[in-house]
């Protein structure tokens, strides 16, 4: 029998503070055997670490996502190098570009509007620490998980130039166009499939989903965010995950079971996670 892995999972999150054991602990008999927890900052890193040393059935994924790169060090970096080699950690993310609020901004300042958000790193310095965080990668020989929002040329560009083929990796929350897949698909890249997938207006990523093989797909929540249909809006957690095979199991013309033992098995490659659970 397959087991679903949950391959992108916030429980480091406060969403979770009042709740996290008793989540974390209900996985296991809804046939959600294995998740990896994704660092976002540094004190995502280190909660990350700490998740996956006391839950024997979570892996941890280490690094900056782009818009909390505005203040990380050097430091920062070789504690990121440092335990990259930890028996537990199998990916070097969430990193990598978003451009969505520096554009919201730059719109914002044409028009004259108020802008009401925190200001993200500039371009130069979200790919400064995306490069610099690829080159952990390499270094250490894990892959990569790819935040990569509003910024497919320059997401892909970098890729290509680091070299990030030679240590693989998924393009985590796939929101471009599949024709912009085959940059990905190119590079040996999977794509992270999450809530999306069911929402009435995620046409875009349905094509993708169609026309990217079925052996580059990952199943993911990205909880506590973008949960899926009927639960959208809500807390996402591991426990919907079966509405997202559902939808892929449609899109693709094939029974749900076959969906989580690909995806399973896609993880598992990609990861180097255990089969014996």
């Amino acid at each position: 029998m397959s087991y679903i892995i949950d391959t992108h999972a916030h429980y480091d999150d406060e969403a979770f503070d009042k709740d996290r054991e008793k989540i974390l602990d209900s996985l296991s008999a809804a046939g959600i055997k294995q998740v990896i927890n994704v660092g976002a900052s540094m004190r995502g890193v280190k909660d990350t670490l700490s998740l996956s040393g006391s839950h024997s059935f979570v892996y941890a994924a280490i690094g900056v996502h782009p818009s909390e790169t505005g203040d990380i060090t050097e430091d920062d970096m070789a504690f990121i190098k440092d335990h990259a080699g930890d028996e537990k950690v199998v990916a070097i993310g969430e990193i990598g570009l978003d451009y969505h609020y520096l554009k919201l901004e730059e719109e914002a300042k044409k028009s004259g509007k108020s802008y009401d958000y925190d200001p993200d790193p500039s371009r130069e310095h979200q790919q400064k620490w995306f490069i610099r965080q690829l080159e952990i990668a390499r270094e250490t020989k894990l892959p990569v998980i790819i935040h990569s929002r509003e910024a497919a040329a320059d997401t892909a560009f970098i890729l290509k130039k680091e070299n990030a083929d030679k240590v693989g990796g998924v393009i985590h929350c796939y929101s471009y166009s599949k024709e912009a897949a085959k940059d990905y698909l190119d590079l040996g890249f999977y794509f992270g499939i999450g809530g999306v997938i069911t929402f009435k207006n995620g046409k875009k990523l349905k094509e993708t989903v169609s026309y990217v093989p079925m052996d580059r797909i990952l199943l993911e929540t990205d909880c506590p965010y973008l949960a899926p249909e009927p639960y959208r809006g809500e807390r996402n957690c591991s426990l919907y995950l079966p509405n997202v095979v559902r939808a892929i199991s449609q899109i693709k013309g094939i029974s749900e079971e076959e969906v989580i033992e690909i995806t399973s098995e896609n993880a598992r490659r990609l990861f180097a996670l255990p089969r014996e659970i």
